[in-house]
């Protein structure tokens, strides 16, 4: 059996080209929940994000036969067909809706809770305020678990260029963070 870079089985990719439904339904099954991450962590409204995924699957669905012959590559086409849409979107709407709380069920402690929520919410503002290339990489490692190679094949880069994007992107985190403590320490 041979498998893309993501442990997918490459025959199911190739059979969704070749326009099974089945192959191409596991393959969303698959996929789902990761392209639906990888967008809400941008749009940070659920229905926007929801919507935004259901396009992705559509349209990947209509132009699968494009990917022939580049199956091994197939989660990076995905993602970037994912990212066009939503920058399809956006553009259309001119703007993003406010971040969604994510409502958990926890026996911990309230105050213990909220400030948990308060330092989520920090540091998605601040994943908010990083270029753009800065925060795919953001959301595509620390959130989607992508590794290097499959940041790159997405992001269309090479490996050093995905490290020095990380470090940068981490430092001007870490950076926008800080900033924000001392403010808010004042």
């Amino acid at each position: 059996m041979t498998t893309s870079s993501d442990g997918l089985d490459l025959t199911i990719i190739k059979q969704a080209a070749n326009g099974d439904v089945d192959a191409y339904g596991e393959i969303y099954s698959i996929y789902v929940d990761r392209i639906y991450r990888y967008v809400f962590y941008q749009v940070k409204d659920k229905m926007l994000a929801e919507d935004i995924t259901e396009d992705t699957f559509v349209r990947a669905w209509k132009v699968i036969k494009t990917c022939r012959g580049r199956e091994e590559t197939f989660s990076a086409w995905l993602y970037r067909v994912a990212h066009n849409r939503m920058v399809d979107v956006i553009r259309k709407n001119h703007r993003l809706v406010p971040l969604e709380e994510v409502e958990t069920v926890n026996d911990a402690d309230p105050e213990e809770e909220a400030d948990k929520r308060l330092a989520r919410q920090s540091v998605m503002n601040a994943v908010a305020t990083l270029p753009e290339p800065q925060k795919q990489l953001i959301l595509l490692k620390f959130i989607n678990g992508a590794d290097n190679n499959e940041i790159g094949r997405v992001m269309q880069k090479g490996q050093g260029a995905v490290r020095a994007l990380q470090m940068r992107a981490l430092d001007n985190l870490r950076q926008k963070l800080s900033a924000g403590v001392k403010n808010h320490g004042r």
